[in-house]
């Protein structure tokens, strides 16, 4: 890996003990010399997983999961790219660097870095539920003995407890069904990385037409040459008659809403599949028809669960609800503080930064 600028110095007294530390950048690694999904043009970069608030363009060198690889270079076209798979230690300036599946999509990575005995793991966004379910579209969270572990909050209230999978994906089925059956087309917003390959993974072809959204179909190419079954599905530039997009599901990304592009076609019921819809004033502020929960983040139950199971008696936590999680955190005996990072909603369609500092 390319040499990186180390002149800056942590922004915190005694960071340089941390593994782990805050810079304007995003977070680094004093050790390594090397920063994790910095949101500043950095000359080495980690990057947990291709979302758009988390892969940034600008930087020199990148490093990424081999699963991630391909989504990587669809975001950010051809950059300086070196991938690890799964487990594969990396050693640098006498740190040892592995990245580990974390469920969100696609190559999603949890960063374990070790340095003098001491094990310290950035999970980036994961997915992990009470009753353990998995994405079925990547691979699943792997929790990580360390002795520090960084963790998201994107829903860190205990108001956030996912249905499972299946029920929701059933409840899809049924709004697509019904309204095929009037003759009306499905328009069904989500984020067009992870959360739209999900739900062609999981809906009943056999209902109609599947449509998706241009933004969507290069992402799920590189789904499917990864090897992750999607339901058949045509651009929907393609859709040449008004009987065809009158039974169609038409997966979106949000931006859509309201625009010149949904209203093309004519009569249709939209929705919107994303874990902010858990709460009624959230699907009342979309103005859809319909709200389904489905999230590739942790629950208030997965976030409990993942953090136990890494054994760390310190946790920082990141973006989202991190005062709440915080408070629990040292309820239970444990070292807990924040960062405050500019990392947001998954695609960056919905802003959620940290307020909260460690």
């Amino acid at each position: 890996m390319p040499p990186v600028d180390a002149r800056d110095e942590p922004v915190a007294d005694g960071a340089h003990a941390d593994l782990i530390v805050l810079r304007p950048q995003g977070l680094y690694c004093p050790a390594g010399d090397f920063y994790i999904d910095p949101w500043r043009p950095v000359d080495r970069a980690v990057i947990t997983h291709a979302h758009a608030d988390h892969a940034r363009p600008g930087h020199g060198h990148y490093l990424c999961s081999a699963e991630g690889a391909g989504l990587l270079r669809a975001r950010l076209g051809e950059v300086s790219l070196q991938t690890l798979s799964w487990g594969e230690p990396l050693h640098w300036q006498g740190v040892r660097l592995s990245l580990h599946p974390a469920g969100h999509v696609l190559g999603s990575a949890q960063v374990r870095v070790e340095d003098r005995g001491q094990v310290w793991v950035a999970s980036g966004d994961y997915f992990s539920t009470g009753s353990g379910e998995r994405n079925p579209t990547c691979s699943a969270f792997e929790p990580l003995r360390c002795h520090c572990f960084i963790t998201e909050s994107t829903f860190g209230l205990p108001v956030y407890r996912w249905r499972p999978q299946a029920e929701v994906l059933a409840d899809i089925n049924d709004w697509w069904q019904r309204n095929a059956t009037a003759g009306r087309t499905s328009l069904l917003m989500a984020y067009s990385l992870g959360k739209a390959q999900r739900l062609l993974a999981g809906v009943d072809a056999s209902i109609g037409q599947v449509l998706v959204h241009g933004a969507v179909e290069p992402l799920n190419e590189v789904y499917r040459a990864a090897g992750v079954a999607l339901a058949p599905c045509l651009h929907a530039a393609q859709a040449t008659s008004r009987d065809m997009m009158s039974r169609a599901l038409v997966i979106a990304p949000p931006a859509v809403h309201g625009s010149a592009w949904a209203r093309r076609f004519g009569d249709f019921s939209d929705a919107f599949a994303s874990g902010w819809m858990q709460l009624r004033g959230a699907r009342r502020r979309q103005g859809v028809d319909r709200g389904f929960v489905l999230s590739d983040h942790a629950d208030w139950p997965g976030l409990q669960a993942a953090i136990r199971a890494t054994g760390a008696e310190r946790i920082i936590v990141t973006h989202g609800y991190e005062a709440v999680l915080v408070r629990w955190l040292r309820e239970q005996g444990l070292q807990a503080g924040s960062f405050r990072t500019e990392f947001g909603d998954d695609d960056g369609d919905a802003a959620v930064q940290s307020s909260s500092s460690m």
